[in-house]
């Protein structure tokens, strides 16, 4: 019997508007530039990764990733795609950093994988699909008022929690909270993101003026590479600190949680270089007594699906930000993740991701064949 071998890459741009453009600290978000990634075998099976490059945050953009995958295509080409340890570390040896690229080969090779083995891929990762799992939503920043708005429309929606963005002044933000927190009351779940908005002196004395508002964790308060200040910050802070731009790897988790800066793990395919990385950190938080979340970047319901795979598979796992799809204008993906209401996603049982691509939508974007 011959040996099955990748036979065909496709590597696809995939622009999909915002609903209205996201603003962060780092910069404002109109639309999703990501890429998807389709292998073929030459059993006649095909693994589907997507992935969202946020250019501030991973120093990668759709056109470097669109690049790159094609030589990544071309050393992958006719070569077994089931050993996913071996091709992951050719993939490593040929590309220095570029997490968010590598992040659509993995998941395309965990896609094969499952489907292969004839099973969805939650099973394929140990776990079962009796999880309920609901995510918060995000609000951008802007206008207090308008944030206050759009918090309360979440609440009465019926989302579980919020996601602030901050990352400004003391002052400013600090009134947005207060508006946030007089609009939907003092107990509906909030958590803030300032995206390394703040030096560590301002971190301190913004969670301290915070602390009155019941925010249940702070992601990223300081500059993604000043790991010795987390510490300090995480120390003399009233709120729980959440790593996520300081953390890509497993060895980003290892140093973070060897040196007690944060209370929290923020894992995001794009930012980790894919599912077996994913593993490797949450195999880190688990050994020493750090939770996780799962977060996003633009990814569409695709990438949201084998989030969700992830999700049922691993307890460490307890803050779910799965709400990029929600964000998007538009929805070109088949199959996947079902979005219930009030923050629900439910998964289904098809082999593999579960999910694929309109190929109209996919016709009209910019391709290429290896």
């Amino acid at each position: 019997m011959a040996k099955e071998v990748i036979t065909k890459v496709e590597v696809i741009k995939l622009n999909i508007p915002y609903k209205e453009p996201f603003v962060i600290s780092l910069g404002v978000i109109p639309s999703a530039t990501n890429v998807v990634v389709k292998l073929h075998t030459s059993s006649g099976l095909t693994g589907i990764g997507e992935c969202a490059p946020f250019v501030f945050i991973v120093g990668e953009t759709q056109e470097t990733v669109f690049e790159l995958a094609k030589h990544i295509g071309k050393l992958i080409k006719n070569k077994d795609p089931f050993a996913i340890e071996d091709r992951l570390a050719e993939i490593d040896r040929a590309v220095q950093g570029n997490y968010t690229m590598k992040s659509a080969f993995d998941m395309a090779l965990y896609d094969l994988l499952a489907k292969k083995a004839g099973l969805p891929l939650y099973k394929l990762l140990g776990g079962n699909n009796k999880r309920e799992v609901y995510t918060d939503m995000t609000i951008s920043i802007g206008d207090p008022q308008k944030m206050a708005k759009d918090a309360l429309a979440f609440k009465n929606a019926g989302f579980p929690a919020i996601k602030v963005k901050l990352g400004t002044t003391m002052e400013a933000d600090v009134a947005r909270i207060k508006a946030i927190r007089d609009a939907v009351g003092t107990d509906y779940p909030m958590r803030i993101d300032a995206n390394q908005g703040w030096d560590p002196v301002t971190a301190i004395k913004t969670l301290k003026a915070l602390d009155k508002y019941n925010i249940e964790h702070c992601e990223e308060p300081i500059p993604h590479w000043n790991n010795k200040e987390l510490v300090k910050v995480r120390e003399n802070s009233p709120v729980s600190i959440m790593a996520d731009e300081s953390l890509f790897d497993h060895h980003d988790a290892f140093r973070l949680a060897s040196m007690g800066a944060c209370d929290y793990f923020n894992i995001k395919f794009s930012k980790s270089g894919g599912i077996n990385n994913a593993l490797k950190i949450i195999a880190i938080a688990e050994a020493s007594g750090i939770k996780c979340q799962v977060g996003c970047m633009s990814e569409s319901r695709y990438a949201l699906t084998a989030l969700m795979h992830l999700v049922v598979a691993r307890k460490a796992i307890v803050h779910f930000d799965m709400d990029s799809s929600l964000m998007l204008a538009e929805d070109p993906v088949i199959g996947g993740i079902e979005y219930k209401g009030s923050g629900k996603w439910e998964l289904c049982d098809a082999p593999g991701i579960g999910a694929d691509f309109d190929e109209i939508v996919l016709g009209k974007m910019e391709s290429v064949v290896i």
